[in-house]
């Protein structure tokens, strides 16, 4: 396939269409994305058109949430409504006239004619073929009006739709890149409506208008458009076009097998964005979402993605959105920033959650890093340094350590002189001054650093070991946290023993 590219065309042309309808989900991103890849590959173009003729899904400022998007994702257009083009207007709604003049082109040709059925008689049809086995379509019952009827209809202004005229007998097929050669039998297929009765197109003739007079060589798009396409062949053959190549691409799943939902609470992409994930790391993801590289490579950059990129990698099995996967993948972004990158980053987290003003902010950064792997994790991950939770003794007993509430207490009994009496207060100096304690009280490292780690910050989970935590804390704090940690210790043998 790669090959036939090469020749077809001197320059391969891909477009992105969305609807304004307020966001952008990942398969929407995912499109875009492998639509840029290609023609980046190949040195060619990637149009941005808005295909709003749906009016009544249109929500107010969705064009900007497009462009936000496009631009945070770095898939930079060549053309588009808002930085023009040789193929304009990029947006539908302000190409009215020009479907209207390709659909008289086709009434002409006798593949469409004027339908003047009114909603009643519409829902008469429907309700006659309710029940049946057959494929719900128009009775063609204006199909042969004559000429003088049609324009009297049209002189009286009656209100009328364009539909096109399908053939009824035989197969229609074409060819996709990834699903290969698919054939519908024309009996099941309706007379579409290319022109509603507002005079917009219809999303299925706009495109194909479009796509030719935009000169588009590769339409990629989800599966979901498969059944239609037979019907844009048919289009294209009536208008005596040259049909582009079809790239179809898999659904993407949840883990339960259901399809991504916006209203099942799946996250669009600026929902990512706002929980903290990296743009990068998630387009790196999302190309991977029905996509093979034909290696074991995870992690590229958009260079890298444009150099690999092959439509022959795209599988016809559905993808599935793995949140943990993209959490993981994140993190090895987060750790490849520098550190005051991250820092940059991960400041807008610790407004509402460090509060203690002693602590100072880049040295929680620096603990951070290396152990985050979705931005909006740090809260949670913090919090005890505000203030010390109210915790269960039983955390302190940890089987890989060896510790119990036993060995825990005397440990801190023990370490409480040892960093009252410590002068100099940083992560190698405390480190130091704990193992040299556990080497003459002859018990393992982890004996002295776990009941610490637990004393100090009341969870078993902390971003940072005893002596970094400490460290952070300040050596009042810390001290004040032993000494509560030897309290708590106390009052549960007293419990216990009474």
């Amino acid at each position: 396939m790669e090959g036939d590219i090469r020749k077809m065309q001197n320059e391969v042309r891909t477009r992105f269409a969305p609807s304004p309808t307020g966001y952008m989900h990942i398969g929407n991103l995912r499109t875009a994305l492998y639509g840029y890849l290609l023609s980046k590959k190949y040195g060619g173009k990637f149009i941005l058109r808005i295909e709003d003729t749906d009016q009544e899904r249109y929500v107010e400022g969705a064009v900007d949430v497009i462009y936000k998007t496009l631009k945070l994702a770095g898939l930079k257009h060549d053309e588009g409504p808002d930085i023009g083009g040789d193929y304009g207007p990029y947006v539908q709604s302000q190409r009215k006239n020009i479907y209207m003049e390709y659909a008289k082109k086709l009434i002409e040709s006798g593949a469409a004619y004027y339908c003047f059925c009114d909603k009643e008689r519409l829902e008469q049809i429907k309700g006659a073929q309710d029940g049946s086995d057959a494929v719900h379509k128009y009775d063609r019952h204006c199909l042969n009006l004559t000429k003088q009827e049609i324009e009297k209809n049209l002189a009286e202004n009656k209100p009328f739709v364009i539909r096109q005229k399908m053939p009824v007998q035989g197969t229609t097929s074409f060819d996709d890149v990834v699903y290969g050669t698919i054939t519908v039998d024309n009996s099941e297929l309706d007379d579409q409506i290319l022109i509603k009765s507002d005079g917009l197109p219809t999303y299925n003739f706009a495109n194909v208008v479009d796509d030719h007079l935009m000169n588009i060589t590769h339409v990629v798009r989800g599966n979901e458009y498969l059944s239609s396409t037979p019907k844009y062949n048919l289009l294209y053959k009536a208008f005596g076009w040259e049909i582009p190549t079809y790239v179809h691409l898999p659904l993407i799943l949840r883990p339960t097998g259901q399809k991504l939902s916006k209203r099942a609470g799946d996250p669009s992409f600026e929902d990512l964005i706002s929980m903290g994930y990296l743009s990068e790391a998630i387009v790196n993801y999302v190309a991977l979402l029905g996509w093979s590289p034909g290696s074991t490579q995870e992690i590229f950059t958009m260079d890298e993605l444009i150099q690999v990129f092959s439509i022959d990698g795209i599988n016809k099995a559905p993808a599935v959105f793995d949140i943990v996967k993209l959490s993981w993948m994140n993190g090895e972004y987060i750790r490849k920033l520098s550190p005051d990158k991250f820092h940059e980053l991960a400041v807008p987290y610790y407004k509402n959650s460090l509060k203690n003003n002693k602590i100072v902010p880049e040295k929680v950064s620096a603990l951070l890093q290396a152990r985050t792997d979705v931005l909006n994790s740090i809260p949670e991950n913090i919090d005890f340094l505000n203030q010390l939770p109210d915790y269960d003794v039983s955390i302190y007993t940890h089987k890989k350590s060896k510790t119990n509430e036993t060995n825990s207490l005397e440990s801190l009994k023990a370490a409480l002189p040892v960093l009252q009496q410590l002068e100099k207060w940083d992560n190698d100096s405390i480190y130091q001054a704990l193992m040299s304690l556990s080497e003459k009280l002859e018990i393992k490292n982890s004996q002295m650093l776990w009941p610490v780690r637990i004393a100090i910050s009341g969870k078993s989970v902390t971003p940072g070991g005893a002596t970094e935590i400490a460290e952070i804390l300040g050596k009042d704090e810390t001290i004040v946290r032993i000494q509560a940690g030897i309290e708590k210790l106390y009052r549960f043998y007293v419990l216990k023993n009474t």
